[in-house]
């Protein structure tokens, strides 16, 4: 058999497999159960995810370490905000930080979902 006709063998496929990445993707999207009323969803979910699917893959434990560090990040700067609404920038700073929040919840969910690992600015890391 010549080289041309040679059977192509597909490379070994590298980073998380589908489930991990659609696992990834899920815990980012959880957070977004709170803007549908859930009070404290936004850290629940994620949370709650992580802890039942840490164990299966490397990539849902980081990427489920990563959704909780950055909503504990963000209702740590909420309340902050919330302080300053009694000098009135605060009301700017919660609008910005719910478009920010949702916005980079979407851009994680997506980037997980390719078995890309992604990273929230403005996050502060209480799970390592």
């Amino acid at each position: 058999m010549d080289e041309q006709n040679a059977p192509v063998t597909p490379p070994p496929p590298t980073g998380p497999d589908q489930d991990s990445r659609r696992w990834a993707m899920i815990t980012h999207l959880s957070a977004l159960i709170a803007y549908v009323g859930v009070p404290f969803g936004h850290i629940a979910g994620p949370l709650i995810l992580w802890i039942i699917k840490k164990d299966r893959s490397p990539f849902i434990d980081d990427q489920g370490k990563e959704a909780v560090n950055f909503q504990i990040s963000m209702t740590i700067y909420a309340l902050i905000s919330a302080a300053l609404t009694l000098v009135l920038i605060g009301f700017v700073l919660l609008a910005i930080l719910v478009v920010l929040d949702i916005i980079l919840i979407i851009i994680a969910a997506v980037q997980a979902n390719i078995g890309q690992a992604y990273r929230y600015p403005l996050t502060i890391r209480f799970l390592k």
